[in-house]
This record gives structure tokens, sequence and C-alpha cells, in this order.
């Protein structure tokens, strides 16, 4: 049996990192592949250079990105990039607060809506710690899972629904690529625009 590629990428379990790397390697048909959930990028960046970690997923958006990019520039390389939706999101309330105050977010998603009627605002390390939160009482609001609201209806409302989010997600590797020029998607489904 062949080593496994050891994936991380942004926990907890549930979150859309978690959910698009296993996408991701289901589409690349990797049957050995194990993952590795960090609650902090850079946490996960010096795993992959000190080659405890083969890969690592990350969404162009998180704010991290550009800074892990940069300070990795000469010892983590992209591989692999695509587009893929999000779990379908949303601004989710407690039922019982009828004038939320706080509000729990992952910082990528701060600006999905004006929050300005949230006098609190909390940044959480992902969608998942602010539906932890509101289960435990923590925030009033958060911009998370409609799956929370599916979970428990008569707990918490949809406040303002944003569905799923197309971000690009960006997998990073040790070793470079000969990549001489634009390497791009020959028939990605852009091109129906381009041949209209």
């Amino acid at each position: 049996m062949t080593t496994p590629h050891r994936f991380g990428t942004l926990g907890t379990e549930g979150s859309n990192h978690s959910m698009i790397v296993r996408k991701y390697i289901a589409f690349r048909k990797l049957e050995n592949a194990e993952i590795v959930l960090y609650t902090d990028f850079r946490e996960a960046f010096e795993a992959l250079v000190a080659g405890d970690l083969d890969f690592i997923l990350q969404v162009s958006v998180h704010p991290s990105h550009t800074e892990m990019s940069a300070r990795y520039v000469h010892r983590v390389h992209v591989v692999d990039t695509f587009i893929a939706p999000s779990k379908s999101l949303a601004i989710i309330s407690r039922s019982d607060i009828e004038q939320p105050r706080s509000i729990a977010f992952q910082p990528a998603t701060k600006h999905y809506a004006e929050l300005s009627a949230w006098p609190d605002q909390i940044d959480v390390v992902s969608i998942m710690t602010g539906a932890e939160g509101l289960q435990a009482g923590r925030f009033d609001s958060g911009i998370t899972s409609v799956e929370l609201v599916e979970q428990a209806p008569d707990r918490y409302r949809i406040d303002q629904l944003f569905g799923p989010i197309t971000d690009v997600w960006v997998l990073f590797g040790r070793q470079p690529l000969d990549i001489r020029s634009l390497s791009a998607w020959p028939d990605a489904p852009v091109c129906r625009y381009f041949n209209e």
C-alpha cells in the first residue's frame, strides 16, 4: 500500500475548508488521503515545510492567504487551483433574541452584508465556530451555514440568506511545478461566454 497523502486545512470538522478538501480528494480519486485540521494556517504551513503534510488547501479569500503565500514563497508552491461553492450561508440569529446585538463571523465573510445593526462584532476561526457559539449562547447572530436552522428550526432563524458562495481554492505543496506559461482549464464553463 502506498503512503497516504496528508492534506492540511482549516478546521473544525464541518467547516467549508473540511468539506471542500474532502470533495477535492474524491474528485482526484485519492483513496489513501488523510486530512489534518488546523485552527491556524500558520501552523499548517509550518507543518508543510517540516514535511508533516504533503499539501495544504486554502480558500483565496481567507485573510491569511496573502501573508502565507508571501511568507513561504520559496518553500511552499501553488500546485493546483479550482473553483467551488461553499455551503449555503446566511446570517442566522437565535429565535429567542428579538433584537440581536452580537454577531460572529469568519473575517472573509464580514463584507457579505451590512453589519452596523450589530454593535458587538466578533471574529471567529470558521463558520463552524460561529455556529458553535450560537448553540452555546455566546452570540446572538452569526454568519454561518443554513444547516444550523435545518437542524433546529425552532431555535434559529435566517435573517439574511446568501446561499452558496463560489470561491477560488488554492492547493499548496512543497515541490514546485514546471509551469512556464499560463496554465488554465481549456474547456472551462466560462468559455461559453467567449463563443457567443
